[in-house]
C-alpha cells in the first residue's frame, strides 16, 4: 500500500469512527466519562503510600484502602448487572496496597468489556440491578456516578496527606507546584 492509499485509509477510518460516535451519542458519552473516572481512580490508588492505606479521615469512616476495595467490589456487581451476570468481588477483605490496586485494575478490566460492548440500541435493553429493572446504559451510568462519588472522597484523603489528586494535576509546563 502506497503512502497516499494509507493516508486515505486512515482518513476513512477516522471518519467512520466519527460517524459511529454520532450514531451512538449516549453510549459514547458514558464511555468517555467512564474512561476519565477510571484514569483518576487508578492514579489515585497508585499515588497513596502503602503506609497510608489504613488512613481514616475521621474514626467513623472507611480507611483509604477500604474505599479502594469498595470501588472494586461495587464495580464488579454493577458491571455484572449490566452484563446479566451475578458477580462479586473480594477486595473488601484486602488490606495491602498491592492487592487493592490489583483488585481495582481487575474490576476495571471486567467493566471495560461491558462498556466496550455498549451502543445506544443495546443500552436501551433492561437488566436487573438492586432488584429492579434498569437500562444497561442507566446501570453503566450509575457506575460512573458511583465511581465519581467515591473519587471525590478519595481526593479529600489524598489532600489530607498532602497529595495532589490526579484530576487536579496540571499538565507538564503549565504553572508551578502542580496544584489547582
Amino acid at each position: 500500500m502506497n503512502r497516499f492509499s494509507k493516508m486515505m485509509f486512515l482518513a476513512a477510518l477516522a471518519g467512520a469512527a466519527g460517524l459511529y460516535a454520532q450514531s451512538n451519542p449516549f453510549s459514547t458519552e458514558v464511555k468517555a466519562n467512564y474512561n476519565n473516572t477510571k484514569n483518576n481512580l487508578t492514579k489515585a490508588a497508585e499515588k497513596m503510600a502503602e503506609a497510608d492505606y489504613d488512613f481514616k479521615a475521621t474514626p467513623d469512616v472507611r480507611t483509604y484502602g477500604q474505599l479502594i476495595g469498595h470501588v472494586a467490589d461495587a464495580q464488579m456487581g454493577i458491571c455484572g448487572a449490566a452484563k446479566g451476570e451475578q458477580k462479586k468481588g473480594g477486595a473488601g477483605e484486602m488490606t495491602s496496597k498491592a492487592d487493592l490496586v490489583a483488585a481495582l485494575k481487575a474490576s476495571f478490566d471486567y467493566c471495560d468489556s461491558a462498556y466496550d460492548a455498549l451502543n445506544d440500541a443495546d443500552g436501551a435493553q433492561t437488566v436487573k440491578m438492586f432488584g429492579r429493572d434498569r437500562t444497561k446504559l442507566g446501570v453503566l451510568d450509575f457506575n460512573v456516578i458511583h465511581d465519581n462519588e467515591m473519587y471525590g472522597t478519595i481526593a479529600v484523603y489524598l489532600r489530607l496527606k498532602g497529595i495532589v489528586p490526579p484530576s487536579s494535576e496540571r499538565p507538564a509546563g503549565q504553572g508551578k507546584g502542580g496544584k489547582k
